[in-house]
């Protein structure tokens, strides 16, 4: 079994150092010189990681479909567009994919924690609810795909916001941060904030990791599935 990783950023370097770790080789491919990674660069894996861009991430699921591929983790962000259209190919196909804007452990149980917050605190008059997100000036998407994650888990549980976009949500994009997110609860004389630092990709990739086993471990839905089951089993695991 093989994995490549599409991508030759920062995550993707990061995802495969983490398999090195684990004595995995996982080649890392780039950006394809025609806009499309041919199907003999990808014949050899079984599963392939997105850590490319946005709008790559369709394109590099239809070539690596062709090339046999039937497991996907898309660690890609700003896609959101495009979901639909590899929700339905991958079913076409009986392929599975984890797709997640965060693969972090520690920010997935973060929103978990976000969730409980905001049933509390959605209960008690004159809290209002807000979130903060830095990222490194390069950072395209605004907010983030963990921002929007976690403002529409705060929105489905408020009572008093109707969706995502009625969440006070504030983007910074400065210096090299690899990513900051703040959820605040704020009221007349007091003030509760919850918040989670990132200090390198090495998290994310830890996650990404955790999904490929997944995958690997029992024949999976055709489709998109979310990281939170991967959580559940890793939280159900007495080594975590």
């Amino acid at each position: 079994m093989q994995t490549i990783i599409l991508g030759d950023g920062h995550l993707g370097w990061a995802i495969a150092a983490a398999a090195g770790e684990r004595g995995e080789r996982t080649p890392v491919l780039g950006r394809p010189t025609f806009g499309r990674h041919d199907r003999a660069s990808l014949t050899t894996a079984d599963l392939v990681v997105d850590a490319s861009r946005g709008e790559a991430v369709a394109r590099n699921v239809d070539a690596a479909l062709d090339a046999g591929v039937r497991r996907f983790v898309i660690a890609t962000t700003g896609w959101s567009g495009a979901r639909d259209e590899v929700d339905a190919a991958l079913r076409a196909h009986g392929a599975s994919a984890v797709v997640a804007a965060n693969f972090s452990l520690g920010v997935n149980l973060f929103a978990r924690l976000v969730e409980v917050a905001t049933g509390l605190f959605g209960t008690v008059d004159g809290f209002d609810p807000y979130l903060v997100e830095w990222h490194r000036r390069a950072k395209a998407d605004r907010p983030s795909g963990t921002a929007l994650e976690l403002a529409t888990r705060i929105a489905t549980r408020h009572p008093r916001l109707t969706d995502a976009a009625d969440l006070e949500t504030v983007s910074i994009r400065a210096g090299s941060s690899p990513g900051m997110h703040l959820v605040g609860f704020d009221a007349a004389g007091e003030t509760v904030e919850l918040r989670l630092t990132a200090r390198d990709r090495s998290a994310y990739a830890q996650g990404v990791l955790a999904a490929t086993d997944w995958l690997r471990r029992a024949p999976r839905a055709p489709g998109i599935h979310p990281f939170d089951p991967v959580v559940d089993e890793l939280l159900a695991r007495p080594a975590v």
